[in-house]
């Protein structure tokens, strides 16, 4: 990638092979070293769920996973802690073996750790806050853009494709400016290969007026609906957006906790592949 490049936004389509991809979500359980984490179950069982997730996420025709440690609150910001990150590595590494489309990771808040990740295990992406500082329910949310993408270039990093969450759920921006000169800024400074917006939680829906006006704010950089979508607003959506990153919807009785229900994640993607034709 040369200075000047900015960003391919062809990427996306050259890595998923479709236009406008929908990467969902794997929720890791809780891990070591997490309030929530099952001592009985062990291991064992966070290998087991994301398993069970994976294998019906590909069998409904998501078009890519992203593998998070969401079930590990509250969040860390900026720092997970080493057994975290290697509790992730280890997962990946017992289930890789039957991932079948492009994956990803996100660890929780924490880009370098994400990155680390990414490049341990062949991840292609990695998603995470990685500029601006912000208000948040975990404290005072700083980040150092300039040194993670140093540390990308570091460890041999320059091929993961970094998604950078400008909405980030539950919390604002410390600044009085507008969104819009966010993702302007963002997009000149950061070089990002995908603003995400959020809504206020998982499951909450990105406010579509907020992502028709980052959209708009860039001029070569995808944007993806980061949240909250559902089989009922995902076209309206993907209208604007170039992608989405999917979970709560596709998951039992469409609960955040519950586990992938296949049915509903192939009812959503039915969807999304009927819109897609229009294209």
């Amino acid at each position: 990638m040369t200075f000047n490049d900015n960003t391919n936004s062809n990427w996306l389509e050259e890595l998923f092979h479709v236009k406008k991809p929908i990467i969902a979500m794997c929720h890791l359980q809780p891990l070591p070293g997490d309030p929530y984490y099952d001592e009985e179950g062990g291991m064992e069982k966070v290998v087991e769920c994301a398993r069970h997730d994976i294998i019906a996420l590909q069998n409904a025709g998501l078009d890519g996973i992203m593998f998070s440690n969401e079930f590990s609150l509250p969040y860390h910001i900026n720092k997970v802690e080493p057994i975290v990150l290697a509790a992730m590595g280890f997962v990946i590494g017992q289930v890789k073996e039957i991932v079948k489309v492009p994956f990803g990771v996100n660890c929780l808040w924490d880009p370098d750790s994400s990155l680390d990740l990414a490049k341990a295990t062949g991840a292609k992406f990695m998603r995470e806050v990685i500029s601006g500082v912000y208000a948040a329910d975990f404290g005072l949310w700083n980040t150092n853009s300039g040194e993670t993408a140093r540390h990308r270039h570091r460890i041999g990093a320059d091929d993961v494709r970094m998604l950078y969450n400008i909405v980030p759920d539950a919390s604002a921006y410390l600044s009085k400016r507008d969104v819009a000169s966010i993702a302007k800024t963002t997009e000149f400074n950061c070089r990002p290969d995908v603003l995400c917006v959020s809504g206020i939680t998982a499951g909450a829906a990105a406010d579509f007026d907020v992502l028709t006006i980052v959209k708009n704010s860039v001029t070569k950089t995808p944007v993806f609906a980061n949240t909250g979508c559902t089989k009922e607003n995902i076209v309206k959506q993907l209208e604007v957006a170039d992608g989405a990153c999917v979970a709560t919807t596709l998951k039992v009785d469409g609960k955040f906790e519950n586990p992938v229900d296949e049915k509903r994640a192939k009812e959503f993607m039915d969807v999304v592949k009927e819109f897609r034709k229009t294209l």
